[in-house]
């Protein structure tokens, strides 16, 4: 089912990973002002606290900074404040110096739409990030997800900042899940999955077929090529930052992905973290 915001009243589609507080925050690569990359994983340790829009060159965008940037001022040290849009580096680099934004991290996702679609925020029709919070804790669990239903309208800044305080109070939860959250580099030698633990984990994972006990295979259906073609392009760019390149098939509107590891001549955890990530697309 589609998730949608709307704009001036008019439907807009988020896509991108399905998520919900208590899951493993997925990693994401943004670009800093000076250009260089950006992760997730350069936050490590705190609790942060990222704060999503459209572009800077609206007002409740330019609200949206300089209120958090305001309110960071009484917050712990062990919280980072991060401003997320898909404005230019340079864009936004004006914009923190014209305003004194000194106490946010503002980030771009203009190059790689990473943070948009790990965390399905991504508008469809327009290509920018909705309006939105989301606090992830110092073990990097998502905790926290709020996303204005309507772009022109603020955020409830009150509701983040009082669900930070709760978290500031427990810094840490611990989350236990059948897979872990990313793909890990496998090296030539690696071992396939033993049978029985492919007939487990793939009766978690739904519409996936076992082909000759080496690998899985699913086939999604569009309403036309191009439909077809986007859900391709969002399993690439998720595909390229796992290290896990499945071999995909296009039929005008159907989409067949096969997934196995060819270090391991079989089935990793790697196949079915990568299923996991791909059943959690919402691409309507």
């Amino acid at each position: 089912m589609a998730v949608t915001v709307t704009f001036k009243g008019a439907p807009l589609t988020l896509v991108g990973r399905r998520l919900s507080p208590g899951t493993s925050a997925p990693e994401f690569r943004v670009v800093a002002q000076d250009l260089k990359e950006m992760r997730l994983g350069d936050f490590k340790g705190k609790i942060k606290v990222i704060n999503f829009f459209p572009s800077l060159d609206t007002p409740v965008c330019d609200l949206q900074v300089k209120e958090f940037n305001k309110r960071a001022l009484g917050l712990s040290t062990e919280v980072a404040i991060i401003g997320l849009s898909k404005d230019l580096p340079f864009a936004q680099a004006r914009f923190c110096s014209a305003y004194e934004i000194k106490n946010e991290t503002v980030l771009s996702d203009y190059r790689y739409s990473s943070f948009g679609i790990n965390y399905g925020v991504l508008i469809k029709e327009l290509n920018l990030l909705a309006r939105g919070v989301l606090i992830i804790d110092k073990s990097d669990i998502l905790r926290y997800l709020q996303i204005a239903p309507e772009l022109t309208k603020p955020v409830d800044f009150n509701a983040a900042i009082e669900n930070l305080q709760d978290i500031v109070n427990k810094p840490v939860s611990l989350v236990k899940e059948e897979l872990p959250g990313r793909c890990k580099p496998c090296e030539a030698g690696t071992p396939p999955m033993p049978k029985d633990k492919i007939d487990k984990l793939l009766a978690l994972h739904r519409g996936w077929e076992l082909i000759e006990d080496k690998k899985i295979i699913k086939e999604f259906k569009f309403k036309d090529f191009v439909e077809a073609k986007y859900f391709v392009d969002l399993v690439a760019a998720i595909a390229e930052e796992q290290g896990h390149h499945p071999t995909i098939t296009v039929m005008y509107n159907k989409v067949k992905i096969t997934l196995t590891t060819h270090a391991a001549g079989g089935l990793t955890e790697n196949d079915f973290i990568m299923a996991k990530i791909i059943d959690e697309l919402n691409y309507a």
